[in-house]
């Protein structure tokens, strides 16, 4: 029943993927083959916020197309996280795995996160259950348990905030004292899944510190009457209000919140009775301080501390999008509801309302898709499959095996091509070319400016901003996207560059007294 019910899930949601081409949405980029380069894995000048996923993505596309790789990659999400949670829930009746199957699917955080593109993050959000399940296994000394367990995490590593969930969740669920062996064995297998980042992060060049302007950039927000934490507390609150699907504006988006959270603390004094000691109450705290980090740069009093920390601890950004680490809450949350509402439902059986019963799990059973009707057909046809125009290979192809660093312009992170329908997307030709490929990696949330850390891009950057000339930057190559939704580039910053190739949506220059790197 749960492989069905991950299916029809899948299937429902990825509906327009049917088609050919590939799904673009802000952070979500795939290419026909990406390249392998050494910086995949250990970036010079960033922060290893890919690593060791763009590798990943990239030696899968040498033997399968990309757009294969991305249909691949958002079925696991959809399928680990309705089949992973339905097999978590201790239950004494189908339908309570089934409630708990689309509870965790079926959710704000998914279609938020979806529609922004963290495809990555997700694969997190779908193993954490199996993730949860091996822990328990660990704990109960069962035989290969920690074979399990590394199995289980691989998906949640492949990002550095999955790979530290995973870790945290091992952490607290496995600690004992009667087995420091066993506990110390299990944490290290997440820490040894975890190094290509940790080293990666080691090794960069780029300042670990980030802007402080992210902290309120990037804190969670309110999507309807019920404020900032009711929309936590519904797993949502993305800070991009332009991922999030309109049902969530809806008044009775807070009800049903309500009716899941009751469900939820019915449920979880059976959840405490059904699995191992202690293990219940240690995941409560995991949701609670996934919750907590949520909620840091939206609260007056702890924002100040975050803004502090990001600024003067490394690493400490990973905390400005706080709402990522609500995936343990919205893991209790799914499973003990799901038990909350079996036991209500045997309560009404066992008054001889058999009838009643079934309404009360159908009832369930569909709250998630009628309280969120447009995460279906590609979050109402906003994940649609493009095809890239004919000028991005030809580019390719004259960039392959020849040194130097590009420039994509205009100088900005992100585009909104009129080939996708004028969706925001991250800039593709990083990807797409065999080639170092310099852009902006500074953000603007609304009219709020946030730093980026590649000191290169900000060196061309602070060049190209007092008017001077592409050739003064050093780069080799520039790339002019003529369709990019900005602004179009001024032909005199052009001066003293060779055109290569020009095209409807490319045109190529090659800079005469470039310097390779």
């Amino acid at each position: 029943m749960l492989v069905a019910i991950g299916l029809t899930v899948t299937a429902l949601v990825l509906a327009p993927l049917a088609q050919p081409g590939y799904v673009l949405s802000y952070d979500m980029v795939f290419v026909p083959h990406q390249p392998w380069r050494a910086e995949l894995v250990a970036p010079g000048d960033s922060l290893p916020r890919a690593v060791p996923l763009d590798a990943l993505v990239s030696l899968a596309s040498l033997a399968v197309p990309g757009w294969l790789v991305q249909r691949a990659a958002l079925a696991a999400v959809l399928l680990l996280a309705a089949i992973g949670a339905g097999r978590l829930v201790p239950a004494e009746r189908p339908v309570t795995r089934a409630v708990a199957a689309l509870g965790y699917v079926w959710t704000p955080y998914l279609a938020e996160r979806l529609l922004i593109g963290h495809w990555g993050l997700l694969l997190a959000y779908g193993a954490l259950p199996w993730v949860v399940a091996a822990a328990i296994d660990v704990r109960r000394e069962r035989p290969r348990a920690l074979r399990r367990l590394a199995l289980a995490a691989l998906p949640a590593v492949v990002t550095p905030t999955g790979g530290l969930i995973a870790l945290g969740t091992v952490a607290v669920l496995v600690a004992r004292r009667a087995a420091l062996g066993r506990t110390a064995a299990a944490v290290g297998v997440l820490l040894l899944l975890n190094l290509p980042w940790l080293a990666a992060a080691g090794l960069t060049a780029a300042d670990g510190r980030s802007d402080p302007a992210g902290v309120p950039a990037f804190a969670a927000r309110a999507e309807n009457w019920s404020g900032v934490l009711g929309a936590l507390a519904g797993t949502g609150g993305i800070w991009n209000g332009q991922t999030v699907p309109a049902s969530r504006s809806s008044p009775l988006a807070p009800l049903a919140t309500a009716l899941v959270l009751g469900a939820a603390v019915a449920g979880f004094r059976t959840l405490r009775r059904r699995w191992p000691s202690g293990v219940a109450v240690r995941l409560a705290g995991l949701a609670g301080a996934g919750f907590l980090a949520a909620a840091l740069g939206a609260l007056p009093g702890t924002a100040a501390v975050l803004r502090w920390a990001v600024a003067a601890v490394p690493g400490a950004g990973l905390l400005r999008d706080g709402q990522k680490f609500l995936v343990p809450y919205a893991l209790l949350l799914a499973v003990a509801a799901a038990l909350g509402v079996e036991r209500a439902a045997a309560r009404i059986t066992g008054r001889g309302a058999v009838v009643g019963a079934r309404v009360l799990c159908g009832a369930a059973l569909l709250l998630p898709v009628v309280v969120l009707p447009d995460l279906a057909f590609g979050a109402a046809g906003r994940l649609r499959p493009v095809s890239y125009p004919a000028d991005w290979a030809a580019v390719a192809a004259r960039l392959d095996g020849r040194p130097g660093e590009v420039l994509s312009l205009p100088f900005g992170a992100y585009r909104a091509y009129a080939w996708n329908a004028g969706r925001t997307v991250l800039d593709p030709l990083p990807r797409y070319v065999d080639a170092e490929v310099l852009v902006d990696d500074t953000l603007w949330v609304g009219d709020r400016r946030v730093a980026g850390e590649n000191r290169r891009a900000a060196e061309v950057g602070r060049v190209l901003a007092g008017g001077g000339p592409v050739a003064a930057t050093g780069v080799r190559w520039v790339v002019v996207q003529r369709r990019a939704g900005y602004r179009p580039v001024d032909p005199a910053a052009l001066t003293g560059l060779r055109l290569v190739y020009a095209g409807d949506d490319l045109t190529l220059y090659e800079n005469p007294v470039a310097r390779t790197r």
